[in-house]
């Protein structure tokens, strides 16, 4: 059925019509009117809303469900850039912009484009920071969530509203259903929801788009951009190798691919044989490769970052370069802007009040206060595991980042006394990844800074690939498929039998198998547990925090981002 809703009223208020009408194609109305009745109309709105059996209107949380629902039958098992197919025929992409008539808004963006392997995520949320505390209307487009869609979509620093993600999903849905054929099919998930980045900030009217590259550069579906403001290249590492290649020259190839002719580039120092590759590709395009090093922490005024970790002055830096230029070339040069002295105070601002969640995040828990603390990041390459190491070894050692959280490590200690402390490691990554590199960087980072973990805990995540979630948890299986999580096992006691000195052939010794208070399979070896589910790793965390109120256990999450996003869920239900 369709319904008219009034523009006037906030929200719009849906008025159902018992009668077919005629619609044309741009939603107009199709019969003769009286002047004063062409007036109201003039105002009105029709949408398709969805409706529910027995021809009621849905909830709004019903609405919201179907339409996450439209957007996971976009999943596919496809690449987003696979050179077998040569992108995944990304020349389809151009089509959909057509369709969606967004050739000509996207011309007018003013935007800014950020690859990389490690930090494009941060470096492209210091640059919405800092833009948006000189006054611009931003648009910030990143990838993925942890929890809710609607955080890739940020204006003005805010993830969209509820309300405005559904009018233009199903805009961009309804308008690509209906043009889409057999040779021109719906785009796919990360597709649709880069298009839908690009409707959105067009009809946001938005002063700067700040776009987070979703995987590599040149196939990516944020490559439709002809000509950017500036763009900028991260650190680059092995990640994804199965489709952007097995060297640093190949993946800094596959990056290089966002470099459009005569626009600025920069990048942040690189290994050498990536720096060749980008100097290479920038050289045919006629463009001067800068460097953009690491921010002088004498430059914020003495304060400190918003995102915490050691190399996030890294993305610092290169956040600093992009915004001046996109300054500089839209019309709004800095007066006398140098690096020796303080960055101007927007810049400062920007950079000391960014966020991002899931990346060195720290969460204390609500249910164990002064017990247990979360310390969540999203890493899983080697170098950003490192990263992730060095960084909960130093908040680990260091008792001051707990005072910003309210959080009163000896609140339950006598006057003087002060709470022993235990680092554990919960821990999952894609089965495309080589934990082989990942947790000898982790374990031996951390061991450099005198940091051993009592405990490592093996989970399979909630969330499932092949289907969008909302806050809402799902149903855990309790038949998962734990081989992949037995195999970190595995490979985490050989680390730690191997770093004492012990053959690792013992690690299939000492194995005990129980079941918890829910009935979940807890499969444990003397340094490691393998649980079921992640809701029974986190009830056996806080249970053990209760039981040892002298001791402040401190969890790291990490090797998946959506690991995060379900730690997330649960620990902030």
């Amino acid at each position: 059925m369709w319904f008219l809703a009034l523009k006037f009223p906030n929200p719009p208020i849906p008025i159902p019509i018992p009668i077919p009408i005629p619609i044309s194609s741009s939603l107009g109305l199709h019969f003769s009117t009286p002047p004063l009745i062409s007036q109201i109309l003039s105002s009105i709105q029709i949408k398709n809303i969805p409706m529910a059996e027995g021809g009621s209107m849905e909830s709004a949380a019903g609405r919201y469900q179907s339409t996450l629902d439209a957007l996971s039958s976009l999943i596919t098992k496809k690449s987003r850039a696979d050179k077998s197919n040569k992108g995944d025929r990304y020349d389809l992409l151009f089509d959909y912009l057509k369709i969606l008539e967004l050739d000509e808004a996207i011309s007018q963006l003013k935007i800014i484009h950020v690859a990389g392997t490690k930090g494009k995520g941060s470096t492209c949320t210091f640059a919405e920071s800092i833009l948006r505390n000189y006054g611009f209307r931003t648009g910030l487009f990143t990838s993925p969530h942890l929890i809710d869609v609607r955080e890739r979509f940020r204006l003005d620093g805010l993830e969209i509203s509820e309300e405005k993600f559904l009018e233009y999903f199903w805009w961009c849905y309804d308008r690509l259903k209906e043009k889409t054929n057999d040779d021109v099919p719906m785009p796919t998930y990360f597709r649709f929801l880069a298009l839908l980045a690009f409707k959105i900030f067009a009809a946001e009217q938005v002063d700067v788009a700040i776009l987070e590259v979703g995987l590599g550069g040149r196939f990516d579906a944020t490559n439709v951009v002809k000509k950017p403001i500036v763009c900028g290249i991260s650190s680059l590492g092995y990640d994804h190798m199965e489709i952007l290649g097995n060297t640093l020259g190949e993946i800094a190839g596959e990056k290089a691919g966002i470099f459009k002719h005569e626009i600025p580039a920069f990048t942040v120092p690189q290994p050498d044989e990536a720096v060749h590759v980008l100097e290479e590709k920038a050289s045919k395009l006629n463009i001067n490769l800068q460097v953009a090093h690491p921010l002088d922490a004498n430059l914020l005024n003495g304060l400190k970052l918003a995102l915490e970790g050691e190399h996030q002055y890294l993305n610092a830096g290169l956040a600093v370069a992009l915004c001046s230029t996109w300054l500089q070339r839209t019309g709004h040069p800095i007066i006398n802007f140098n690096q020796t002295g303080p960055l101007p105070e927007p810049f400062i601002k920007g950079l000391t009040t960014a966020s991002l969640q899931g990346r060195a995040q720290i969460v204390p828990d609500i249910e164990s206060p002064g017990n247990l603390v979360f310390y969540l990041d999203g890493a899983h390459s080697p170098e950003s595991m490192e990263a992730c190491a060095r960084w909960f070894s130093l908040c680990t050692r260091d008792d001051n980042h707990l005072s910003n959280l309210n959080y009163q490590p000896q609140q339950h200690m006598d006057e003087g006394s002060k709470k022993d402390t235990a680092q554990i490691l919960l821990f999952n990554c894609m089965s495309v990844r080589d934990p082989q590199l990942l947790l000898p960087r982790l374990m031996r980072t951390c061991a450099s800074h005198g940091v051993c973990f009592q405990k490592a805990l093996f989970v399979p995540n909630i969330s499932v690939y092949h289907k969008v979630g909302s806050q809402a948890l799902p149903t855990v299986d309790p038949q998962v498929d734990l081989s992949w999580q037995f195999g970190l096992q595995r490979a985490w006691e050989s680390l730690m039998q191997s770093d004492k000195g012990v053959e690792p052939s013992n690690t299939d010794q000492a194995c005990e198998e129980v079941k918890d208070d829910t009935g979940m399979r807890v499969t444990s070896f003397k340094n490691s547990s393998v649980f079921s589910s992640l809701p029974s790793a986190i009830k056996w965390l806080r249970d053990t925090a209760q039981k040892d109120r002298f001791v402040c256990f401190q969890v790291l999450v990490t090797g998946s981002l959506h690991l995060i996003g379900d730690v997330l869920r649960l620990i902030k239900k």
